[in-house]
């Protein structure tokens, strides 16, 4: 029986077969590819429970929104890239682990990720300029870009004097922060001391001012004022700090102090995209393993062998069966 050598099925055998057998000895090819180095700080305090953002037809917390963006966003980060991860509450960010590879210990990262819970947080107090400029010191000391996940809702309320200074360099250290949460106003879900939901922080919970150092203007037009015994007045006020919404105003003006970007975290744009514009590109040395694409090749073949080339066999046959009908 003779071999047809032209034969598409054995053909493509040949090809799957080869590919194969080049799988097992291919060597992987050096590369430079462009990286990032980043630190991803998350915010933790309370008002990141607010549930307003959803999943599956579902409301979920700020918090897990910012673990599922910042899953995916690691998942599509070019590699070699190198990440970090610290968490925030009161008026410092904690960092949990120094850079490491982003692809190789995808898995360590993202189970990171999954833990990060609220129950971290040492204080309940949320102090986002403090936190923010700690965090953009540490991000200068690892060499690395920042991304600083928070809603921006400072608690207590800053004094009428304003917030602390950022001492350093605006724009040294580059990256974004990431302001969460919706615009209009939410509840901000309250826990016991186990960790039970209980329900909403109430009026009463929280102050809707400070009064630490100068009074703000105005002060002396208040019932009860004193300008030595009550220079903020008789009575606290009253405003609307036991609900939480993104304080986008406030964090531009973060991101103008410090150079950095300033994303809105929702459905309708990228952070990577945001990320890549705002962060450092870092080429470096790597490693292109051809054995994936080889195997993928491999199968196409197989795949045509068994399918596609039995296809054109049969459609020739139609077309010369239809030639002989018309003679």
């Amino acid at each position: 029986m003779r071999c047809d050598l032209r034969d598409p099925r054995l053909i493509l055998l040949t090809l799957t077969a080869a590919l194969l057998l080049a799988t097992f000895v291919a060597p992987q090819i050096d590369v430079r590819r462009p990286g990032f180095d980043l630190l991803a700080v998350v915010d933790i305090t309370g008002s990141m429970n607010v549930r307003d953002y959803a999943a599956g037809g579902k409301p979920i917390s700020r918090l897990e929104k910012v673990k599922a963006v910042l899953r995916q966003l690691i998942a599509r980060l070019p590699c070699p890239s190198r990440v970090a991860l610290g968490v925030f509450t009161e008026r410092r960010p904690f960092l949990l682990f120094e850079p490491i590879d982003a692809c190789a210990d995808f898995s360590p990262l993202e189970a990171a990720i999954a833990a990060i819970d609220w129950r971290m947080a040492w204080e309940g107090d949320s102090r986002i300029s403090a936190g923010l400029f700690r965090a953009v010191d540490m991000a200068r000391e690892l060499k690395t870009d920042l991304l600083f996940f928070t809603d921006g809702q400072e608690a207590p309320p800053l004094p009428a004097s304003g917030g602390p200074v950022f001492e350093a360099k605006p724009g040294e250290t580059r990256g974004l922060i990431v302001g969460t949460g919706g615009y209009d106003l939410s509840p901000i879900p309250k826990f016991d001391d186990k960790g039970r939901e209980t329900g909403f922080v109430a009026i009463d919970d929280v102050p809707h001012e400070s009064r630490f150092g100068l009074p703000p203007k105005g002060a002396e037009r208040r019932e009860g004022f004193n300008a030595r015994n009550a220079p903020f007045g008789a009575t606290a006020v009253v405003g609307v700090e036991h609900l939480s919404s993104v304080k986008e105003d406030y964090l531009r003006t973060l991101s103008e102090k410090t150079g950095l970007g300033y994303f809105h975290l929702d459905d309708k744009a990228s952070l990577l995209d945001a990320y890549r514009a705002a962060g450092t590109e870092r080429p470096r040395a790597g490693k292109l393993d051809m054995r994936p694409y080889l195997g993928g090749l491999s199968a196409a073949c197989l795949f045509a062998a068994f399918s596609v080339a039995p296809l054109l066999e049969r459609l020739a046959r139609n077309r010369q069966t239809t030639r002989f009908a018309r003679k």
